[in-house]
């Protein structure tokens, strides 16, 4: 499957603020144009456009937390026309080594809502455990290596 991770720019900032999860997923995520606007400030956060050949089909960010200096998932939407055909678990995975291949990452921790079973269960398959921490009403799991 041809997805690759692209900057979002002057040029396609706007499509990946047209993206939108499903109805009853809205409560999961922050809106990409939240999220973009974050990249500004803290400016260790990268944000990326998800594609499949050339169709943008989401979007994730990820970046070292000032706090606690690991490197966290912070965000990944996958437009609902798209869901279900493997993008999210791709661009999760070529996250993963991204990070994997920085020299200060010893893990990667990410972050979501209980009732977002579908994402648990994503994260679950690629490693990722819960450790036992709840922040700001989000279930926190680490991918160590």
């Amino acid at each position: 499957m041809p997805v690759t991770l692209r900057e979002v720019t002057l040029e396609n900032w706007e499509e990946c603020i047209e993206l939108e999860p499903t109805p009853e997923q809205s409560e999961f995520v922050a809106p990409n144009l939240y999220s973009i606007a974050e990249s500004k400030f803290q400016t260790t956060f990268v944000p990326l456009a998800i594609y499949h050949d050339d169709t943008m089909v989401g979007f994730v960010m990820y970046g070292l937390d000032p706090d606690d200096g690991n490197y966290w998932i912070y965000r990944l939407l996958i437009d609902a026309k798209y869901q279900r055909l493997g993008y999210g678990r791709t661009a999760i995975s070529q996250v993963i080594d991204i990070l994997k291949a920085k020299e200060d990452c010893q893990k990667i921790v990410i972050g979501y809502a209980p009732a977002n079973v579908a994402a648990e269960n994503l994260y679950a398959s690629l490693g990722f455990q819960k450790n036992g921490m709840v922040l700001f009403g989000e279930t926190i799991a680490e991918l160590n290596f």
